[in-house]
C-alpha cells in the first residue's frame, strides 16, 4: 500500500509540474500583503496593536476570499485531466486502490495549501519588519498556522468532492469563493465552527488575531467534515470503479 500511495503521488506532482496554478499561490498573498501593510502604514494612528493589527489587515480578504479560491482552482485542475481528456477508463481500472488514488490527489491539494500557508506566514513577518514593528514576532503565529492548515485540510476535501462531481472547471471555483464569503457571514453569527469553508478562516483568526476558540472543537469538527467528505469522494469513485469495470 505504501508503494502505490508513493506512485499516485509521484503521478499527481507530473501531472501538475507546470500548473499555472503555483503563480496563483504565489501572487495572490504577495497583493494582498502588499495592499494589507500599506492599509496597516496609512492608518498606524488608529491601528496601535503592532503585529496584531497587521495580521487583521493582511488577513482581510486573504482568508475569506483569496484563498478559498484558489484551493477551489487547485482542486478543479486536480480532476481535470480526468474530465478534459475522458481518461476516467484508465484512471479507474488502474492496478491501485481507489482509497490510494483519492488520497494521492488529497495529498497534492494538502501540500500546496500547506506551502501556501508558509509563503503568507513569510510574507506577514517580511512586512511586519518593513513596516518597522518593534515587537517581537506574535508566539500565536504558531497556532494560528496550524489551525488554519488543519481548516484549510477540510476545504480542500470539499473541493475534491465538488471538482469530482462537477465537470465545469470554473463552478466549483464559483462555490468555493461563495463559500468563503458565506463563512465570514456564518463566523459572525458564531455558526463559524459548524461550517466548513469557515473553519480555515477561524483557525488563521483572520481579521481577528484576538478571537477565541476552542480549538479542541475545532479539531473535532474539522477531522469530522475531512473523513465525511473523502468517504463520500471514494464512494463516488468506487461507484465509477465497478462500472467501468
Amino acid at each position: 500500500m505504501h508503494t502505490f500511495y508513493i506512485r499516485a503521488v509521484r503521478a499527481e506532482s507530473l501531472k501538475l509540474k507546470r500548473s499555472p496554478v503555483w503563480l496563483a499561490f504565489f501572487t495572490l498573498p504577495l497583493i494582498s500583503a502588499f495592499f494589507g501593510t500599506m492599509n496597516y502604514k496609512l492608518n498606524i494612528s488608529v491601528l496601535q496593536s503592532e503585529w496584531y493589527s497587521l495580521w487583521s489587515q493582511h488577513t482581510l480578504f486573504l482568508c475569506y476570499l483569496f484563498m478559498p479560491a484558489l484551493i477551489g482552482t487547485y482542486c478543479s485542475y486536480l480532476w481535470r485531466l480526468e474530465h478534459t481528456r475522458h481518461n476516467w477508463n484508465s484512471f479507474l481500472t488502474a492496478p491501485v486502490p481507489i482509497s490510494i488514488l483519492y488520497l494521492g490527489k488529497l495529498t497534492q491539494a494538502v501540500r500546496v495549501t500547506i506551502l501556501g500557508n508558509l509563503w503568507i506566514f513569510l510574507l506577514y513577518y517580511v512586512c511586519g519588519k518593513f513596516a518597522g514593528i518593534p515587537s517581537s514576532f506574535p508566539r500565536e503565529a504558531l497556532a494560528w498556522f496550524l489551525c488554519g492548515t488543519l481548516g484549510a485540510v477540510v476545504v480542500c476535501c470539499v473541493q475534491l468532492l465538488l471538482s469530482l462531481l462537477i465537470r465545469s472547471f470554473a463552478i466549483p471555483i464559483g462555490v468555493a469563493l461563495a463559500g468563503g464569503i458565506f463563512g465570514l457571514f456564518m463566523t459572525n453569527r458564531n455558526y463559524g465552527m459548524n461550517y466548513p469553508y469557515s473553519l480555515y478562516c477561524m483557525g488563521m483568526r483572520a481579521n481577528n488575531p484576538n478571537m477565541e476558540i476552542r480549538v479542541s472543537t475545532l479539531l473535532v469538527n474539522s477531522i469530522g467534515y475531512i473523513l465525511l467528505f473523502a468517504a463520500l469522494s471514494i464512494f463516488y469513485l468506487r461507484r465509477h470503479e465497478r462500472a467501468a469495470g
